[in-house]
């Protein structure tokens, strides 16, 4: 003979209502109606639940006990996995944004795969590097443009200089 089933809500049928009205993730909506439904003495077995909602009774089972332990919020938590372990440390990359910050930086992204391999022995994939200085540290490799070797410093003083003093007098005008 099994145990007699019996559990205390301790919101009211009401308060469950709203929150089974306003809740956006289906695995909520399904164990807010589960107490809803007890609330309102709709369904009196666990069995009976688990039919209704198509689910196992060990679920429903494991559901009203993080009820009992936890209230409504350890009922409706939602964890997230830990994900993998970062491939750089926390000090490769602070060294890396103050390599970054320094007025020689880095020609290419191959150039901070080579660098972290031989500053901080790190074996890292260019993809990884890329994503990791584009996208999470929002920089730019900022190498100038190539300049021939022939130009005359003169004459390209002379041009900024006019370049210069043509846009302040194009702007009064």
């Amino acid at each position: 003979m099994s145990r007699p089933f019996k559990i205390e809500i301790a919101q009211s049928e009401e308060e469950l209502k709203k929150l089974l009205q306003t809740a956006r993730v289906g695995n909520q909506k399904e164990k807010l109606q589960m107490l809803w439904w007890l609330k309102s003495g709709q369904v009196k077995e666990q069995q009976e639940i688990g039919k209704r909602l198509a689910r196992d009774s060990s679920t429903v089972t494991r559901w009203l006990q993080k009820y009992r332990s936890g209230g409504l919020s350890g009922l409706l938590e939602i964890k997230k996995a830990a994900g993998a372990k970062r491939k750089i440390n926390d000090h490769a990359i602070a060294a890396l944004i103050q390599e970054l910050k320094t007025g020689k930086g880095f020609s290419s992204y191959g150039a901070i795969v080579e660098w972290l391999k031989k500053e901080h022995g790190l074996d890292i994939e260019y993809g990884t590097v890329y994503a990791l200085v584009r996208y999470r540290l929002g920089a730019k490799l900022k190498v100038p443009r190539p300049q021939s070797y022939k130009q005359d410093e003169k004459l390209v003083s002379e041009f900024k200089k006019n370049s210069v003093s043509f846009s302040i007098v194009s702007k009064n005008i």
